[in-house]
Order: structure tokens, then sequence, then C-alpha cells
């Protein structure tokens, strides 16, 4: 049988009160579409804003509900924000590896950004396995002498030292890990309803029983919640690359290994990361627990600033300023040679959500104020890809941004499917 439902979903739909900052998709190839949000101030700062969600779910969890959403948070502020947004593999991708994510993932929209704001220079932003490519991305532009193309990069609940993989330690052994290649070639990918049980197994009381026991045994309703309904909206992942970063990240700790890991044929080496970072863990987060985020400070070779933020996984990152249960814990740099304990001992409290001492942070790495970049049209967001259709690449060439034509499509909604939460 199945499993009770977490959330009604009815009351959502993608475009209108999710995913519903205004914008257009000005690129797409076979991996990504990138999303341009439309400038709601006179003027923006001149170093564009680039953000790098998980592949595990849609990238909309950056999107969320209006007031509740990041990335209206961002653009409010000024900055010229960008956000990818990954295709929902099936079997046809099942070759594909970090490689691809990385070259037409981060580095493309790294390309088409710079094109389209002519700015030399961008901040990254990465949550969770998009905050792990983006450092991955960090690694290799410095091998490969491009440092300077990333002004800043901001890392959100990410693990870069799996040596404290969270609950999901439980599931990434030598055996769970070939157990679950052999049902991944038999398809080509992981398909989400596999990842969404992992994730409802960790938290089995929160995320099964208490569901069982308020809509089965009382006939309660389930609740209209916009982080339920995002997060029921889940990915597969491709065969290759899925077992490529199992292996190297959760196996062998390949990343805190300088020349451990390679990427494109590049090995990486975390130390020569000279790019100023803000890194964030989540206190409650049993995904990336904190103390595990944290290492991140440790192993880059430059400048970094840690904050904790209260509450959990996904709860930690979507904590507007009005909030009035948000707080944090910081202070302006992570020594090196510190520890996790020592630095929580020395950081200071303060009550409201991190996003504000972010954008104050970031603010000072975005440059002056100029006239917002004329964008190229586009499809309007939030695009294709997160509502699973699959639609002809275009603005591949460098130059021309002219979307395919396309008929007119029905509002979509979010999907109803069995629900999960890693808040």
């Amino acid at each position: 049988g199945g499993q009770p439902r977490q959330v009604d979903t009815s009351g959502f739909t993608l475009g209108k009160n999710l995913a519903a900052t205004p914008g257009c998709v000005i690129f797409r190839n076979d991996l990504i579409e990138l999303i341009a949000y439309e400038p709601q101030t006179k003027k923006v700062h001149a170093v564009p804003l680039l953000c790098s969600p998980p592949w595990i779910n849609k990238y909309y969890i950056m999107d969320l509900a209006p007031n509740r959403s990041f990335v209206e948070f961002a653009v409010r502020a000024g900055h010229q924000t960008f956000m990818i947004s990954y295709r929902n593999p099936d079997e046809t991708m099942a070759g594909y590896t970090m490689d691809d994510y990385l070259r037409k993932g981060v580095l493309t929209a790294l390309d088409v950004v710079e094109r389209t704001t002519g700015s030399k220079k961008t901040n990254l932003m990465g949550l969770c396995l998009g905050g792990t490519l983006v450092v991955i991305a960090l690694a290799y532009l410095a091998a490969k002498g491009q440092a300077a193309r990333v002004n800043s990069a901001t890392v959100t609940n990410t693990l870069i030292d799996f040596a404290l993989p969270g609950d999901l330690g439980v599931f990434t052994d030598e055996a769970s890990v070939t157990r679950l290649e052999e049902r991944m070639r038999e398809r080509g990918y992981l398909e989400a309803g596999e990842m969404a049980g992992t994730f409802n197994a960790l938290r089995a009381n929160d995320l099964i029983w208490s569901y069982v026991v308020n809509n089965w045994f009382m006939g309660k309703e389930p609740p209209a919640f916009d982080i339920l309904a995002w997060n029921g909206d889940s990915t597969r992942m491709p065969a290759v690359m899925h077992s490529q970063y199992l292996r190297a990240c959760y196996l062998q700790n390949a990343l805190t290994k300088p020349g451990a890991f390679a990427i494109d044929s590049v090995k990486t080496d975390l130390r020569k990361i000279k790019t100023p970072m803000y890194v964030l863990g989540a206190e409650a987060d049993h995904i990336a627990l904190w103390a595990g985020s944290y290492a991140t400070t440790q192993l880059v070779g430059g400048e970094t600033k840690y904050t904790l933020s209260n509450s959990g996984h996904i709860a930690g990152i979507v904590n507007p300023p009005d909030n009035p249960k948000a707080c944090y814990w910081t202070k302006p740099r992570a020594a090196k040679g510190e520890s996790a304990h020592e630095w929580r001992e020395s950081a200071t409290r303060h009550q409201g959500s991190w996003w504000n001492d972010w954008a104050a942070w970031i603010g000072k790495r975005a440059g002056s104020m100029v006239a917002p970049a004329t964008l190229p049209p586009g499809e309007p967001a939030p695009g294709r890809y997160v509502l699973n259709e699959v639609a002809a690449a275009f603005g591949t060439n460098g130059t021309s941004h002219k979307p395919a034509p396309y008929r007119k499509r029905k509002k979509a909604t979010a999907p109803k499917r069995r629900q999960t939460r890693r808040a």
C-alpha cells in the first residue's frame, strides 16, 4: 500500500504562488534552463548573483511563496539575480556525469550571466548539493587560472567534508551504494520516489506515522504548506552521476583530499580557493550537520564567514525577515584552526533572519549601483524544466537568445505526489 498524504497541493500553482518572482528563461540546453529575474529597483548592483540549487528537488525552494522567497528578497535588494533550473532526468540521461553537471550546469550558466550583464565577475550562491557543485566549480576555476570570474561564493546547508554525513550516512555504506547502483542500472536513473522514501525513513515518526494517525485514523485533512508542496515535487537522479557523487563524496570523502577528486580531468585542491565565502549551516539540520558544514571554512584557502541559523535543513533556508522565531549566530570570520565548538562558543546570537546578515555581507561584494542590463527575450519563468517538460535548446551559440517557438500551455500546478519533508 501507499503512504498518507502530507500536504494538500491543490491551492498551489507554479508561477502564481510558488516560483512566482517575475523573470524569463534566457537560455536552455539539454540539462538546464537559466532564469533571469526582472529587476525591481531602478539601479542594481554591478556584480550579478547566480543561484545554484540542488537537483534532488526543484529549484523553487529558493523562490518559494511571495514574501517567503529568497530570490524575491535578493531582487528587491538590488541584485541582478539568475537561477539554474535543472531538467528532470530520464533514461536518455543515464550516462550524465558530474562533469556534465559542472560544464553544462554552473559553468555554462556563468558564461551566459557574463554575456548578458557584461560583468566579468559574478557572485555564486549554492544550496545543499548545489553548494557542493559551487565549491567544486571554485576549485576547478582556481586550477584553470579563472578564479577571478567569481567575486564571492555563498554555500548554504552544504557538505564538502562528508566525515559527518548526517542521517544519510545510514544509507551510504559500500553495500547500500552497490545495491542502489544495481537498481539504477536497470532504469538509468534513481526514481524520485526512492529518494522520497529514504528521507521519510530518516524521520519516520514525523514523516510517516504522524500522518498515519492524523489522516487515516483521525480522518484529518493534510495542511496546505508551501515547503511540503515543494518537497513532494521530487526529481530523478542520473545513474552515473549519482553513483559518482555517492562514491566520491560519501564513501571516499575525496573533496577533502588534495588531488583525490578530479572533475573534467582537473584534479582539485580546495586550499587553492581564495574566493571570499559566506558559509551557512542550520542548527537542527539532520542531513548536513552544522558541524559538518562548518568544516568548509577550514578546507578552503580564502577568508570565510560562518553563520548558523536556527531550524532545520529546509526551514533554516526559508527564513524571511519577518519570521518572529528566527535567530542566528555569527561573527565576522571563521579563523583557521578554529573548531566548530570553539566557533560556537565565541559567536554572537542575533534575533532575526540570517537573510539580513547575508545581505550586508554580499552588499560589500556586489559592486556599485548601475542601470540594469537589458535582458534578452525568453519564455516566462518558471520555464519548462520545472514542469517536467522537455523543449528545444536555445541561446547556445553565444549570440542568439531567441527561444524556440512553443504553443501556449495551460496553467501548471505543483504535482500531487507522495510528499517528503527535509526541514
